[in-house]
C-alpha cells in the first residue's frame, strides 16, 4: 500500500500552463498519475496537455473530482493558491516553490489548522508512490514499488536513500516524501511517521534529517512514546560542519548553528532509532532487518 497518494488520487495542477509545470505534469501523466485538470487564472476553458484548465481550484474540483493538488506557482503566489486549495477542501497540496515568505507561511499554517488539507512543502521535490502516483519533481525512473517508507528534509539525499533501498534486495519503497527545505513547512516527521505506522505494507522507515530546526528531536520524542514501533533508520546530514557554524539552510535561522548533527543523532539513538553515519550504510542496516526480500 502507500500513504497520502495512490493510483486513485485525482490531481489538479495549480499553475499548469507554466514551463516547469508543463514539463513535470507531462512526466507524471506518462508515469500513470491520475492528473485530471489544471488551474490557471484567466485561462479557464482552455485545454493543456489534453487536460481541462479552470480559473479556480473550486471549479476544478466540482468538474473533475480532484482531491489533491501539485502547485507550480511562484513563491509570492503560494498564499493565495493555498487559500483556494483549503477552501476547496482538498486532501493534500504539494508546494514546489522555494522561498515562500515567512509571513505568508505563518498565515498558511493558520489556514491549515482545523482544515482537512495537508501540505507537503514548500521547497519540496514532492511525493511519489512508486508505480501509482508522482506529485512533484522526483526522478521517477529510480523508484521501485516496495515496503520501505522514506521521509526526508534533504531533497537530493532522498534520491540516494531510494537507491539504498533498491540495493538491499530490491526492497523498494512504499511512499517517498520530501518534507521541504524551507524554515517553515507543512507536514513534518511526526505527521508522516504516524501515517507510515498506520500503513500495514510499510515494514520499515528511513528518515533523513539535517541541521536546522528541531524537527528531528521532536520526531525522536514522538517515536520514543510509541508502544508499537516499526524499525526506523536515520541519517543526519551536516556531521562535518564545525560546531556553531551557521549553515545556509533556512531552518538554521532558528537554531543559529548551536544544535549539532551529533545532537540530533543522539536524540534518535536515545529513542531506539537505528542511526547510520553515512548514507551508504542504509542498505547494510536494511539487510540486517530483512535478510531475505
Amino acid at each position: 500500500m502507500s500513504i497520502l497518494v495512490d493510483k486513485n488520487t485525482r490531481v489538479v495542477c495549480q499553475g499548469i500552463t507554466g514551463n516547469q509545470a508543463t514539463f513535470h505534469i507531462k512526466r507524471s501523466l506518462d508515469y500513470g498519475t491520475h492528473v485530471v485538470s489544471g488551474v490557471t487564472p484567466e485561462k479557464g476553458g482552455e485545454m493543456h496537455l489534453g487536460l481541462p484548465v479552470f480559473n479556480t481550484v473550486k471549479e476544478a474540483k466540482a468538474e473533475t473530482g480532484a482531491n489533491a493538488s501539485v502547485m507550480f506557482v511562484p513563491a509570492v503566489a503560494v498564499k493565495s493558491a493555498m487559500r483556494e486549495a483549503v477552501e476547496a477542501e482538498l486532501d493534500l497540496v504539494v508546494c514546489i516553490a522555494a522561498g515562500v515568505p515567512l509571513k505568508d507561511m505563518m498565515e498558511i499554517k493558520a489556514m491549515l489548522k482545523g482544515s482537512k488539507t495537508k501540505l507537503i512543502g514548500p521547497n519540496t521535490p514532492g511525493i511519489i508512490t512508486p508505480g501509482e502516483a508522482r506529485l512533484g519533481i522526483f526522478p521517477e525512473n529510480i523508484h521501485k514499488k516496495g515496503k520501505i517508507g522514506i521521509i526526508s528534509r534533504s531533497s537530493t539525499l532522498t534520491y540516494e536513500a531510494v537507491i539504498e533501498t533498491n540495493r538491499a534486495n530490491n526492497l523498494g519503497q512504499s511512499t517517498v516524501i520530501g518534507l521541504g527545505d524551507d524554515m517553515m513547512i507543512g507536514m513534518d516527521f511526526i505527521d508522516t511517521l504516524e501515517k507510515f505506522h498506520q500503513d500495514k505494507d510499510t515494514k520499515a522507515i528511513i528518515m533523513l534529517g539535517r541541521l536546522g530546526g528541531t524537527f528531528e528531536e521532536d520526531a525522536a520524542e514522538y517515536y520514543k512514546s510509541l508502544k508499537h514501533k516499526k524499525p526506523v533508520i536515520a541519517f543526519v546530514a551536516g556531521d562535518a560542519v564545525p560546531f556553531g557554524h551557521k549553515m545556509g539552510y533556512a531552518g538554521d535561522v532558528i537554531t543559529q548553528g548551536h544544535i549539532s548533527a551529533q545532537d540530533k543523532k543522539d536524540a534518535f539513538a536515545d529513542a531506539g532509532i537505528i542511526v547510520v553515519n553515512s548514507i551508504n550504510q542504509i542498505h547494510e542496516e536494511l539487510l540486517k532487518l530483512f535478510p531475505e526480500k
